[in-house]
């Protein structure tokens, strides 16, 4: 490890730009953000108008059955 206090910033960006850990976490994300994003989408263009209609029904049929 590089002493923070005694590197140079050139040091300190080669350090950096070499260490790889945590890039296994950052590649496993970014591959289920490919992956949600687009089921994401699809649900928001598909599945929300249904989700709005069933229960604009539902609010309907409420109302329906306070006047009865």
């Amino acid at each position: 490890m590089i002493e923070l206090e005694k590197a140079s910033t050139w040091k300190l960006l080669k350090y950096v730009h070499r260490d790889e850990g945590g890039s296994v976490s950052l590649e496993t994300i970014l591959i289920l953000g490919a992956i949600a994003l687009p089921v994401l989408v699809f649900l928001l263009k598909v599945g929300w108008p249904r989700v709005r209609g069933y229960f604009t029904r539902g609010l309907q049929e409420l109302e329906e059955g306070a006047r009865q």
